[in-house]
């Protein structure tokens, strides 16, 4: 029963979410978003790379009812994750299994997700499924289902290996790891699927080779550098501030114990392949801590063995003093018995979830409102409103954010393929039609394609309205550090004649 109020819990947080933060926080989630809807007007979009094919694949069903319907889609992912998750602590045996819910939903990067189009969440529901079937004793069908990882994110390839590796390490197998090894080869079922439908609707048989995307060669930088500790330094908000004391512990205990290896390697598995590639600028990486969502439920359990250990310790100084029983000592004098004093540690154990669960809600909702680029739908969405009350025809949109696109709901397949050359972007806004409309931003716009709003006036582009807004988050407290408050934005409409 306490179970089915969590998640009820966070199937209300997640719908709040969707209404108070209609967009993303970043403009990978309505290219996700627009790459499924229209996927069934343009096939290839369902192997694509970038847009992850078992991702597309299913939000290509919610998204034909709009963004809204996609992103409650997510919020269904996430309830099913923590309902996996939990039913996975009961299967490794833990106490206090109902509380693997809230400490999965109050990772402070997993609620920032758990209302959008983004990918991690579908592969930490994929990652749960898998780990309770091997768990259970069903090694085939898991790895079966670890294949699709790699059909959600490229850190499906990384866990396929380390899943190959338990495998071969199973000591519930008898058999020498030798006979086990042929077994593996059904972690790659899930990319030569990839590989045969690939090759059905595109009839290149190296599709996936093609559309690699550019900005993830080996070697690239293309977001940078950085230290192999940055990481760690956001822990908080990968776990969140409170709940990384447990997380710790848990994971100490679980490492010196030898226990849950499972867990333990796919999390620092992860942390070091993104660290290492976070160093030296590999695959560009960003070094966003969103990326260890994949792992979140991993990262609950661990949490929750460092809860319950916790707990344990809390117990054991309550059991020490407390009179009851017999066990305790009472000391006598003036004072009295002295052992009452330690009477608050008996109930220090439900204080201390209410006060850190609370606490942890807070800031998971602050972390949340503090993103600054998902405050630019409330400003799109009233220059959109603008341009609705002052109707003209258009022949081609051509935008800067992803909403924009969204709003109007376009298909980027006709739109203009800008890339970072300013001179061929300017000559293809000069052989645009007629009726071309321009949405574009202060930020986005010219930090991606290098265009100012002054380029299209000298395209020939008439200005039709500029807003200049200061976008403040919806709570005022600000609690997480490099926020931008408020969020100054400026968008701009222009109109080919």
């Amino acid at each position: 029963m306490r179970a089915a109020w969590w998640l009820a819990a966070l199937a209300g947080a997640g719908a709040a979410l969707v209404l108070l933060y209609p967009d993303s926080y970043q403009q990978d989630g309505g290219h996700h978003f627009l790459g499924a809807r229209w996927a069934w007007a343009h096939p290839e979009l369902f192997v694509n790379v970038w847009g992850r094919p078992l991702f597309t694949f299913l939000y290509s069903f919610p998204a034909q009812l709009g963004y809204p319907a996609a992103k409650y889609f997510t919020v269904l992912i996430c309830l099913v994750t923590a309902w996996q998750t939990w039913r996975l602590a009961q299967d490794l045996g833990l106490e206090r299994a109902e509380l693997a819910i809230p400490l999965l939903a109050l990772q402070p990067s997993f609620l920032l997700l758990a209302s959008e189009t983004m990918t991690e969440p579908l592969f930490a529901l994929v990652f749960a499924v898998a780990l309770r079937l091997h768990v259970g004793g069903r090694v085939r069908a898991g790895m079966i289902v670890a294949s699709l990882l790699a059909l959600v994110r490229p850190e499906g390839f990384v866990l396929g290996v380390l899943w190959g590796v338990w495998v071969l390490l199973d000591r519930r197998d008898a058999r020498p790891w030798w006979r086990r090894l042929p077994s593996t080869l059904w972690l790659a079922s899930g990319t030569l699927a990839w590989w045969l439908v690939a090759f059905l609707i595109t009839r290149d048989p190296l599709y996936i080779l093609h559309s690699w995307p550019a900005n993830w060669s080996a070697t690239s930088a293309t977001y940078g550098t950085g230290s192999f500790w940055d990481y760690w330094r956001h822990r908080a908000e990968i776990v969140g501030r409170w709940l990384s004391i447990p997380f710790l512990v848990g994971l100490a205990v679980l490492l010196l114990r030898r226990r849950f290896g499972m867990l333990t390697s796919a999390i620092l598995t992860l942390f070091v392949v993104h660290s290492v590639l976070r160093l030296y600028g590999l695959m560009g990486t960003a070094g966003y801590p969103r990326y260890f969502v994949c792992v979140a439920p991993a990262i609950a359990l661990v949490t929750l063995v460092g809860w319950n250990t916790i707990a344990g310790w809390l117990g054991t100084i309550a059991e020490q003093v407390s009179p009851i029983g017999g066990r305790g000592r009472t000391i006598g004098g003036p004072l009295g018995g002295i052992s009452g004093w330690f009477r608050p540690f008996r109930g220090v154990g439900a204080a201390l979830t209410v006060v850190v669960l609370a606490v942890s809600a807070k800031d998971a909702l602050l972390y949340v409102d503090a993103m600054p680029w998902a405050r630019d739908a409330r400003a799109v969405s009233e220059m959109y409103g603008w341009f609705r009350q002052h109707e003209r025809p258009v022949s081609r949109l051509i935008w800067s954010q992803a909403y924009m696109c969204i709003q109007f709901d376009c298909d980027p397949h006709y739109g203009l393929a800008l890339t970072g050359d300013k001179a061929a972007n300017l000559a293809l806004l000069r052989d645009s039609p007629r009726g071309t409309l321009v949405f574009w931003d202060r930020e986005t716009g010219p930090e991606w394609y290098g265009m100012e709003p002054e380029d299209f006036a000298a395209a020939g582009y008439v200005p039709l309205r500029s807003g200049d807004y200061m976008i403040q988050g919806l709570f005022r407290e600000k609690v997480w550090s490099g926020t931008e408050d408020p969020r100054h934005q400026v968008l701009s409409l222009f109109y080919k004649e």
